[in-house]
């Protein structure tokens, strides 16, 4: 290993070391000072937004070409350094609320986020599933970190289950796909099919198996089962954050992989990323018009806006348009990482022991009680919902903008009545809210009040001041 091979993946060896090293300092720290421990993870998280932000358009290929540090991959760490550094705000007080607090839950977060990372960087197919497996183990335990909440414990069951069976479709497809080129890395592959020697029919076959395995990761429509499950019974906290970090991973391997490996099979993909797209935002949509579960109706919102980036995933193939469909999905990525962090925030805040404060219902009340708190719920569903001047308009216009550029219109058309179906059960919480009688309460350290408050102003804000932000996605897109 050279010094520049250590140089690509120093995000995520620090992180993997401070994670490592956090083990064993947390056998030292008494019971009731984890805070420590979290103060101590969040502290990592920030040395690899550093070290993420330093290689600034990347360092190039690394270990024979098996990672790839680029503008792509850095955005990406960036936006995954921050949401496990949010995740972590999200879980403190939580923890200790419900009588559950332990200083392995920081350390099995840092080991997943090292994983999404290297999702971000991996430039071989053998490095993509390594690092999905370093990003799903820890999660898979986490899921059950409420124990012995049969609820957790199920929720865990079904996710470890279901996910190696979709790891299994993913080494299913890397293998054919081997067979079909004599090679795992991405830009090899490309290679063999501008060369000729490639096996079409079987590589074809192959990729499928690939979107099958990243479609499970990031809750595509008909991998999507998982979901709600899962997030009912994992504890809050933790779907927070696995709304957000798995979907991050999954989107930067699904587009790193497309848009390098098989733009070449566009023809073949493209129908299966389109039917995929059409019909995750209206399962997505239609599933969580009938929810009365918060975290429920969170986790059918988050398939639904899954799909919403797939509109502008169908776009690969097009050379020319492919650049701003990876840009646009980027900027979403962190347009809905706040926001549902956000959102996340006031679910944990109103949420009791015992399962208490999940039930739509049991928001009733909350904007005279708490103003401040629902004006932030409030600016979060108007941003899942596309409104302006929120975040999430920008975001869902760059993303149908790709399409229509693609001339995918009818794709386009449907998410927008997709979007127009999504007010109504995100303006339910807020009615709920504001104009139902109930003595709603919330709780929460002064750290959940300071998440509420910075993502609902960023919310607004780069609704506002999109330039930068966006200019940024539009500098990390892939190099093909």
């Amino acid at each position: 290993m050279t010094f520049s091979d250590f140089a690509t993946l120093l995000p995520e060896t620090a992180l993997v070391i401070w994670a490592s090293a956090l083990l064993l300092v947390d056998l030292f720290i008494p019971k009731n000072r984890k805070g420590w421990t979290a103060f101590l993870a969040v502290l990592g998280l920030a040395a690899a937004f550093g070290f993420a932000l330093a290689q600034g358009s990347g360092m190039g290929a690394g270990f024979g070409g098996m990672v790839a540090s680029d503008g792509f991959a850095t955005f990406l760490e960036a936006l995954l350094a921050l949401s496990g550094g949010l995740g972590i705000l999200l879980a403190y007080d939580y923890l200790k609320r419900q009588g559950i607090e332990r200083g392995e839950y920081y350390t099995l977060l840092l080991f997943s986020v090292a994983g999404m990372m290297l999702m971000a960087k991996a430039a071989d197919l053998m490095v993509l599933f390594l690092a999905l497996e370093l990003l799903s183990i820890p999660l898979y335990v986490l899921s059950a970190f409420g124990r012995p909440r049969e609820a957790g414990e199920e929720a865990a069951l079904k996710y470890f289950l279901l996910g190696a069976f979709a790891a299994a479709f993913l080494v299913y497809g890397i293998a054919l796909t081997y067979g079909a080129t004599q090679t795992t890395r991405i830009a090899d592959i490309a290679e063999a099919v501008r060369a000729g020697s490639a096996n079409l029919p079987l590589l074809a076959f192959g990729a499928g198996l690939l979107l099958v395995g990243l479609g499970f990761k990031v809750a595509a429509v008909p991998f999507h089962m998982w979901t709600p499950d899962v997030y009912e019974g994992a504890p809050s906290p933790l779907t927070g954050f696995m709304a957000v970090g798995a979907k991050v991973a999954g989107f930067a391997a699904l587009l790193r992989v497309l848009v390098l490996a098989f733009p070449a099979l566009g023809s073949q993909l493209t129908p299966l990323v389109w039917a995929l797209a059409l019909l995750t935002m209206v399962v997505g949509n239609l599933a969580a018009l009938a929810q009365k579960n918060i975290k429920r109706m969170l986790a059918y919102s988050s398939i639904a806006h899954a799909g919403y980036m797939l509109v502008a995933v169908v776009a690969f193939a097009d050379a020319k348009v492919a650049p701003a469909a990876v840009a646009a999905v980027l900027f979403y990525l962190g347009a809905y990482a706040l926001t549902n962090f956000g959102a996340w925030a006031v679910v944990v805040a109103v949420e009791r022991t015992e399962g208490g404060g999940l039930e739509i219902a049991d928001y009733a009340g909350l904007g005279r009680k708490h103003p401040w708190l629902a004006l932030a719920m409030t600016v979060f569903m108007l941003s899942f919902a596309g409104f302006p001047p929120t975040v999430g308009f920008v975001g869902k216009f760059y993303l149908f903008r790709a399409a229509l550029d693609a001339g995918y219109v009818g794709l386009a058309i449907v998410g927008v009545l997709a979007s127009v179906v999504s007010v109504y059960y995100y303006m339910r919480v807020v009615t709920t809210m504001y104009m139902r009688e109930g003595d709603a309460e919330a709780q929460g350290d002064a750290w959940l009040k300071v998440e509420v408050a910075l993502t609902a102003l960023a919310t607004v804000f780069l609704g506002i001041i999109v330039a930068p932000v966006f200019q940024w996605a539009v500098q990390a897109v892939l190099k093909v």
